[in-house]
C-alpha cells in the first residue's frame, strides 16, 4: 500500500505536446481538404499508445504481475469524484491527440499491416482506433495530482466507422487524430479521423469514426463520473449537439429492435413477398421452396471460427482487448463477403458494435459470420461473438458486429428460409439503410483484412 501511494505524483507532465486549438484547424473533413504536415501538431508513435495507457493505469507489462497490479489499483478508489460537479470542466482541445503510423519509414512495422495483395489490413486499423479512443478519454480526464488514473475507461460501443476512400497504401504514413466530442455523466463520445500521406506532403482523409467509451471505477466494477465538456465555439457546439442526437438515435434504434418489437407493416410485407417468391409454382405447398434466379439461401453464406484468448491479447485491465475482437470479427466478415461475392470486397461502413460483456483471458472465442442482406454490389455481413470458459460448455454472447462491404461486381440476392433468418434479413437491411449515403470509394489501394 505504501509503495502504491508513493507512485501517486504528477501525471503525464510533458506526455503530449499540443498544437493549435480546435478553432484553428483541428477539425478536418473530406470537404475541407488535406491536413498538411506543417499544420500538424506533434504526434506519438502508434506503438507507444498502449505503453502510455499502461503508464496511466499503472499496470505491469508482465502477465505474472497482473494480480498484484490490480490489487494496487484498489487503492485509487478514494481519488474518484463523488459527483461530476466536483470535476473541472474540459475543452475539446484538451483531449486532442495525433498518432503516427509510419508505414513509409518503418518496413518492420509495415509487415504487421501488410496483406498478400500489398494492401493495408483494416483489422489492424480497428485495433489502433480502439486504443486511441481509450487514450483520448484518459487525456480528457487526466488528473495532474496523481500518477495513476483512478478511472477504468473501456469501449462501450463503436457507433460508426465510415470509409471515404479505399486508398490505403502500405508504403505511405498514416496519421490518426482524435478528441472527446460529447460527455455525459459517465460516458464520452470520441471522434476520430484517419489520414494518409500523399505525394504533395499532405495527409488526405480516409476514415471517420465515432466511438462511445464509459468510465468505471478503479476496479472496473461500477460507473465513475467523468469531467464535463464545455464547447468553445459554434463548431464545437454543433459537435456536442450531434453527440446528444447520436445518443437519442441509439436509444430509438434500440427501442425498435426486432428482439423487442415486431417488424413494421412494410417490413412484414417485404418478408411475405420474399416468401411467396420462393414457393415452387409446380406444387401448392408452403413447404416446397425454390430459389429465384441469381439468389442464395442465407443459411449457405455462413463461416465460423474459433480462437483461444491468450494473455498476449489482453488489454490494460487484463481482459481481452476489444480491438483484437474487432479485428478477428472483421477478418471473418471480409472472408465471408469475399466467398459470397466471388471478388475482393471493400469495407464501406462499420456500425453498432456493442460490447455487451468483457472477454476473460483463457476463454474460447466462437465467431459466426453470415451475409444477411444484399443490394446491387453491397454486402451486409453480421458477425455473432460468443465465449465459453475452458471448463464450461455454457456460451455467452459478447458482441454482435455489423459490416457493410462493396464488391467489385453485382452480387446475388440473399433469401431467408426461417422466421429467425427473416429477422436477420430485416436487421441487416436496417443497418444498410443507416449508411449516410451510397458510397463510391476512390480506388488507389483497397482496404483488406
Amino acid at each position: 500500500m505504501k509503495r502504491a501511494a508513493m507512485r501517486l505524483c504528477t501525471l503525464n507532465r510533458g506526455l503530449f505536446i499540443h498544437g493549435r486549438g480546435l478553432t484553428q484547424g483541428y477539425q478536418y473533413t473530406p470537404k475541407q481538404g488535406p491536413l498538411h504536415m506543417r499544420e500538424a501538431c506533434s504526434s506519438i508513435h502508434v506503438n507507444h499508445v498502449r505503453d502510455k495507457l499502461r503508464e496511466i493505469v499503472g499496470v505491469s507489462t508482465n502477465w505474472r504481475d497482473h494480480v498484484k497490479a490490480m490489487e494496487e489499483r484498489k487503492l485509487l478508489h478514494n481519488f474518484l469524484a463523488k459527483s461530476q460537479k466536483a470535476l473541472p470542466p474540459r475543452k475539446m482541445k484538451d483531449s486532442y491527440i495525433e498518432v503516427l503510423l509510419p508505414l513509409g519509414s518503418d518496413p518492420g512495422l509495415r509487415d504487421k499491416y501488410l496483406t498478400v495483395q500489398n494492401t493495408v489490413r483494416f483489422g489492424r486499423i480497428l485495433e489502433d482506433l480502439d486504443s486511441l479512443g481509450v487514450l483520448v478519454c484518459y487525456m480528457h480526464n487526466r488528473n495532474h495530482s496523481v500518477t495513476m488514473s483512478p478511472l477504468s475507461i473501456v469501449t462501450a460501443l463503436v457507433d460508426k466507422i465510415d470509409m471515404c476512400k479505399q486508398s490505403l497504401s502500405p508504403e505511405q504514413d498514416i496519421k490518426f487524430t482524435g478528441h472527446v466530442s460529447w460527455v455525459g455523466k459517465t460516458s464520452m463520445e470520441v471522434k476520430m479521423k484517419m489520414f494518409q500521406l500523399h505525394k504533395d506532403d499532405a495527409f488526405w482523409p480516409v476514415l471517420d469514426a465515432t466511438f462511445v467509451m464509459v468510465a468505471r471505477d478503479s476496479e472496473n466494477k461500477g460507473p465513475a463520473f467523468v469531467n464535463p465538456l464545455i464547447p468553445e465555439n459554434a463548431e464545437e457546439e454543433e459537435l456536442f449537439k450531434q453527440g446528444e442526437l447520436n445518443k437519442g438515435r441509439r436509444i430509438a434504434f434500440s427501442s425498435t429492435s426486432l428482439l423487442k418489437m415486431a417488424p413494421s407493416p412494410e417490413e412484414r410485407n417485404t418478408i411475405h413477398e420474399m416468401f411467396l417468391s420462393t414457393l415452387d409454382p409446380k406444387t401448392i405447398s408452403f413447404h416446397s421452396r425454390i430459389l429465384p434466379p441469381n439468389s442464395v439461401w442465407m443459411e449457405d453464406t455462413k463461416l465460423k471460427s474459433l480462437d483461444i484468448c491468450h494473455p498476449q491479447e489482453r488489454n490494460i485491465f487484463n481482459r481481452i482487448f476489444g480491438g483484437f475482437l474487432m479485428r478477428k470479427a472483421y477478418e471473418l466478415a471480409w472472408a465471408t463477403a469475399c466467398s459470397f461475392g466471388g471478388s475482393r470486397p471493400f469495407v464501406v461502413t462499420v456500425d453498432d458494435i456493442m460490447f455487451q460483456k468483457p472477454v476473460e483471458v483463457g476463454s474460447l472465442l466462437f465467431l459466426s459470420s453470415q451475409v444477411c442482406f444484399t443490394q446491387n454490389n453491397y454486402i451486409q455481413v453480421r458477425v455473432h461473438s460468443e465465449v465459453a470458459s475452458l471448463g464450461s460448455n455454457e456460451h455467452m454472447t459478447t458482441n454482435v458486429f455489423h459490416f457493410t462491404f462493396m464488391s467489385e461486381r453485382e452480387v446475388p440476392l440473399v433469401f431467408p428460409k426461417t422466421y429467425g433468418e427473416s429477422m436477420l434479413y430485416l436487421d441487416g437491411k436496417r443497418h444498410f439503410k443507416s449508411m449516410s449515403a451510397p458510397v463510391t470509394l476512390k480506388k488507389d489501394y483497397s482496404v483488406e483484412p
